[in-house]
């Protein structure tokens, strides 16, 4: 049992933010910086998923942008990290496993397929416009933020739009998870997944449990969007 929660720990270490405060507020700059080249030199994609960075083994990238007759490609090198296995589940339109840097999270968001009521928009720091178009179709998003100096607490968190009656009042997995009035999503704190006797199951929960209930009460067509795996060899 100690060697299991060794190993645990090791994936799942600790996220305290006073203690990497000065390292995120440097990262954070960083990655806008790397973000806004991306913006400026790659051209546009539904949704603003140009101006995102990629997830990879090592840590961030932007992956290929275009420049002239060339490319060029710029990598922050300094975690192994995973996120991928929620995703692979659904087969409609999903963006990519991605880092935002203006709000310095990492998130992946699913749609219905359908269009969404125009957002109100008054989102912090993100025009109207871009905000109304991010949202023009009915989505049910996953992510994980960090925190930071306001507030300090490490969160997966999850929510849809537009967002039906009865979402928040729905049971959602594990219990350590609840509704946030304010942000009107679901949250989860960082440190309930790590100390959880298995992370990653704790957090497939969660993701499994609000993608189930916004595409339930959003009378989503489930049956075409899920990921229905080939057989590849024959039982014999």
């Amino acid at each position: 049992m100690k060697s299991a929660n060794r190993e645990r720990d090791e994936f799942w270490p600790p996220l305290p933010f006073a203690e990497w405060r000065e390292t995120a507020a440097t990262l954070h700059m960083w990655t806008q910086i790397v973000g806004k080249i991306r913006l400026i030199q790659t051209p546009w994609i539904n949704h603003s998923w140009h101006v995102t960075l990629y997830v990879t083994s090592r840590g961030l990238t932007t992956s290929p942008i275009p420049h002239g007759l060339f490319t060029f490609e710029i990598v922050f090198d300094f975690i192994d990290h995973q996120f991928q296995e929620f995703r692979s589940r659904f087969c409609g339109k999903c963006s990519p496993v991605h880092f935002f840097w203006g709000s310095f999270d990492l998130a992946v968001t699913r749609f219905s397929g359908r269009p969404a009521p125009a957002h109100p928009g008054g989102v912090p720091h993100l025009p109207d416009e871009i905000t109304r178009e991010a949202y023009s179709q009915e989505v049910s998003s996953l992510g994980f933020w960090p925190g930071n100096a306001n507030a300090p607490m490490p969160i997966f968190y999850s929510y849809a739009y537009p967002e039906s009656p009865g979402f928040a009042d729905a049971k959602i997995q594990p219990e350590a998870a609840s509704y946030h009035k304010k942000l009107r999503e679901f949250i989860l704190p960082y440190d309930a997944v790590r100390t959880a006797e298995s992370p990653d199951e704790v957090l497939l929960n969660f993701a499994q449990s609000t993608y189930d209930a916004a595409s339930v009460l959003g009378k989503w067509d489930r049956g075409a969007l899920e990921e229905k795996k080939p057989v590849l060899h024959s039982p014999r």
